[in-house]
């Protein structure tokens, strides 16, 4: 089997990063197909690990959380019995996502459903992460006060901003159908401790959220850019936070949010995170 140079790697993973399709980034390339697809899952693996290894004892005090919704071979509403046999985990997959509000670190996500028990996993994973008390807001879904109290108990300043909106732009047929409700009112309460009112936002996961969005292409809307496997779909969020964490000067810090956070005190290339991907894989055959 042919193996890819570290030059070529570095290429296809700054195509991914950036936002890339897998078909152009084999246009641009040069590099088949099935071998940009196995760089990505190898590459996300690495990454997923390395994140989960590195984000301990963080130094967070302001978090904020909300979820980003996607689909994976169709939406939920379209999956059949001849596709639920053929890919399991066809439809609906929301991403549940944590962010520092003042290092803008992602130091937790969580792929899955929107109900209860993942709520508990993403709060109980985001929690093990945290070096000391934090004050956290979500939006108002309701399966978040149950995950916090659980997790946290009483240890915590857990705040709620709900958020008011229209029934929706008026029009027919797709104008009515992309035309969500405007918000027109917001209201912040108190769950668990004393969370500073002034700190009750959640614009900063927000904005996250659009990041995602504009730097994944299987989370732009209304293309055909979605992802066939859950497996690749989770490859491709692992790079794209890594990417955001180690790999991208934040605006407005002048440096990565993991330098924020005292995690690294470098900023990474793509040749770095080649290079622990080569270490990884090295690490494998002297196990075999």
């Amino acid at each position: 089997m042919n193996t890819l140079s570290r030059e070529q790697r570095v290429q296809v993973i700054n195509c991914l990063i950036e936002g890339c399709s897998i078909r152009s980034t084999v246009r641009m390339t040069g590099v088949a197909k099935k071998t940009v697809m196995r760089l990505l899952r190898e590459v996300g693996e690495v990454c997923a690990s390395y994140q989960d290894r590195v984000f301990r004892n963080l130094p967070c005090r302001r978090i904020q959380v909300d979820e980003l919704w996607a689909f994976v071979y169709c939406k939920e509403k379209n999956v059949t019995t001849a596709i639920a046999e053929k890919n399991p985990k066809a439809g609906d997959v929301w991403l549940w996502v944590a962010i520092d509000a003042d290092t803008k670190l992602v130091p937790s996500w969580l792929l899955g459903g929107r109900d209860a028990g993942y709520a508990f996993q993403f709060i109980s994973d985001l929690q093990s992460r945290l070096a000391s008390r934090v004050q956290l807001t979500s939006d108002g879904h309701r399966s978040y006060l149950n995950a916090v109290e659980d997790v946290f108990g009483s240890e915590i300043d857990f705040a709620m901003l709900i958020k008011v909106y229209t029934e929706g732009n008026a029009g027919e047929g797709a104008e009515r159908k992309y035309s969500p409700g405007e918000c027109c009112n917001t209201r912040k309460e108190k769950m668990i401790g004393d969370p500073d009112l002034k700190h009750i936002s959640t614009s900063f996961v927000e904005r996250q959220n659009l990041s995602a969005r504009m730097m994944m292409r299987r989370y732009t809307r209304l293309t055909n850019a979605f992802s066939k496997k859950l497996e690749n779909h989770s490859a491709a969020v692992a790079l794209n936070y890594f990417a955001y964490n180690f790999l991208r000067i934040h605006g407005s810090l002048r440096c990565t949010p993991a330098m924020a956070a005292g995690v690294t005190k470098r900023l990474w290339e793509v040749s770095d995170l080649v290079e622990l991907l080569e270490t990884e894989e090295r690490g494998v055959e002297r196990a075999a």
